[in-house]
């Protein structure tokens, strides 16, 4: 597959470096998209490096780049697109077909195009804008999918719940993986 992977300011920036290095041991094609802002967060954060994560992509893309014909055509032929994290103004973009940077723009252009977006949106509590936005987004196709873990995998790190929440992803994605225990399976990991 080629996926769009798009990283906001939103906090929570940790959930799309993960999702970039375990895409990055499949065989899927990934292009990033960074904000000015997600690259801040990245440093405000984590502590790893914006190029560690320009790093983890197949392809690069600036945010400000509208023109990005790779990705901001549905001709390219991306086949499915993850914001992680989601902030509520890309959210609000999305949701109201306001593509005023290439982050917004792939998600619409996933949406045009009847691929799957999924939308890792960061906020609480949510005021009813954002949660009439979700709806919007969920009607036109769009999968909500915010980083909220579960704990029936009795996590044991940081890194544990994170990777569940990056695990639901592959799941919608259909893309295998061990990101975490199943409920039901604990005794598999024995």
């Amino acid at each position: 597959m080629k996926i769009a992977v798009g990283i906001t300011g939103a906090s929570g920036v940790v959930y799309g470096i993960r999702l970039l290095e375990a895409l990055r041991d499949t065989e899927h094609h990934v292009s990033l998209v960074l904000s000015e802002w997600g690259s801040k967060t990245i440093g405000l954060e984590t502590s790893y490096t914006e190029d560690y994560v320009l790093s983890l992509a197949d392809c690069v893309y600036d945010s400000r780049d509208m023109a990005a014909t790779a990705v901001s055509s549905g001709s390219y032929g991306i086949d499915a697109t993850v914001i992680a994290p989601c902030s509520m103004k890309t959210l609000a973009g999305i949701a109201n077909g306001f593509s005023d940077n290439l982050i917004v723009r792939i998600g619409d252009v996933a949406l045009k195009e009847r691929k799957p977006l999924i939308l890792m949106v960061r906020e609480t509590p949510l005021t009813l804008i954002h949660l009439r936005n979700m709806t919007a987004v969920t009607e036109a196709g769009g999968i909500i999918l915010p980083p909220m873990p579960g704990f029936y995998h009795k996590p044991q790190s940081i890194d544990d719940v994170i990777n569940q929440s990056v695990g639901k992803v592959f799941d919608m994605l259909k893309i295998p993986h061990n990101l975490f225990t199943r409920w039901g399976h604990e005794a598999d990991h024995e």
